[in-house]
């Protein structure tokens, strides 16, 4: 029988996941390296008390609608419904505003592990390297390093980190075929592939589906052996309907008008002093 992992629909693509899940959610810092779509199926699943691993915990839908995102859902989506028991992760909150995260964590309503982004992204290396973890000398002198064996090697103080395994993983690239080979897209390349084959399952949602040898084989950066499902993604999407109503996404957004208004002025007196 041919191999295919093309799934129908989002929600049959989650339709395993359980309560008490943990589960590695790909993206870097922005919503178009986000499995958006899976993030959705998640919700809608109802499942709960949720352990993630991610970069980040979301800045939330009203955020990316007003940078005209077409699928805006970041993991804010399991956050802000409190299906999230505790939280692996790099950058949990945001400079700009108090996010959704952070009101959680202030209130007692979810756990944390800080975890720094290349430590993050090098144990969950090992858990799919079938590694028994990696020393790095990130943390030496520092909270980070209680209770963790410390090496010293070729004259360096080093911390053994432990590999993180999951139960899922759910990721987003740019192309997939039947056989789940994956190819990635701008800031798509960096936590998407490092968590594929990282855990039990691994479910790619992809830009467009293309037929077996479209993909050149030079090019393919995860290779279907560490995919178990992928599922595409509408080619129209969904039309956001309502106003922005958020009052810290609009704050968030002028701040970030009136950062860049500033660096012209302060570019532009730099301009004059030069000549």
């Amino acid at each position: 029988m041919p191999i295919n992992k093309i799934v129908d629909s989002f929600d049959e693509a989650v339709a395993d996941i359980e309560d008490g899940a943990v589960i590695m959610v790909g993206g870097f810092g922005t919503v178009v390296s986000t499995p958006s779509l899976l993030l959705e199926a998640v919700y809608r699943k109802g499942v709960k008390n949720l352990t993630t691993v991610s970069n980040s915990s979301g800045f939330g839908a009203d955020v990316w609608k007003l940078q005209g995102a077409p699928f805006p859902e970041d993991m804010d989506i399991l956050v802000r419904n409190e299906r999230i028991k505790k939280a692996i992760v790099s950058a949990p909150v945001s400079a700009l505003y108090v996010n959704n995260f952070e009101k959680l964590l202030r209130a007692g309503k979810v756990e944390i592990e800080m975890v720094p982004q290349g430590t993050l992204a090098e144990r969950i290396r090992a858990a799919k390297a079938g590694l028994g973890g990696v020393y790095v000398p990130v943390g030496i002198g520092t909270v980070v390093e209680e209770e963790k064996e410390k090496k010293i090697i070729d004259g360096r103080e080093y911390l053994l980190e432990l590999p993180i395994k999951a139960d899922f993983a759910l990721i987003h690239a740019h192309k997939g075929d039947r056989w789940g080979n994956l190819v990635y897209r701008g800031t798509s390349r960096t936590f998407n592939p490092t968590m594929s084959g990282a855990a039990r399952v691994t479910i790619a949602e992809v830009d467009e589906i293309v037929e077996l040898g479209a993909l050149d084989p030079e090019c393919i950066v995860t290779p279907g052996v560490y995919v178990d499902r992928v599922v595409a993604r509408p080619k129209v999407a969904p039309t956001q309907e309502g106003e922005i109503t958020d009052h810290q996404a609009l704050e968030s957004k002028k701040r970030f008008e009136n950062e860049i208004q500033e660096s012209i002025r302060r570019a532009k007196e730099r301009g004059m002093r030069d000549e």
